[in-house]
């Protein structure tokens, strides 16, 4: 993966498992419920990639946890 490099990727979200799991969802979203995205325009023309240059612009962020809610995907 050349855009976005992993170290812009990692300046908005710490851990690389929670980068997976950030870009994997949001991926998942823009497929099956045709969302076309934040920005103008993409370098990719995957969804995984789209979601990675989405977190590397700033417009997918991680949601911090809250202690004794259990969130849906959690399920």
């Amino acid at each position: 993966m050349l855009y976005p490099s992993s170290d812009s990727l990692r300046k908005n979200i710490d851990s690389k498992y929670s980068l997976v799991s950030v870009a994997a969802k949001r991926a998942r979203n823009m497929q099956e419920k045709g969302d076309k995205g934040t920005l103008d325009s993409y370098h990719s023309i995957k969804f995984v990639g789209q979601a990675l240059e989405e977190i590397a612009a700033g417009h997918l962020m991680m949601k911090k946890p809250v202690a004794g809610i259990e969130y849906e995907d959690e399920k």
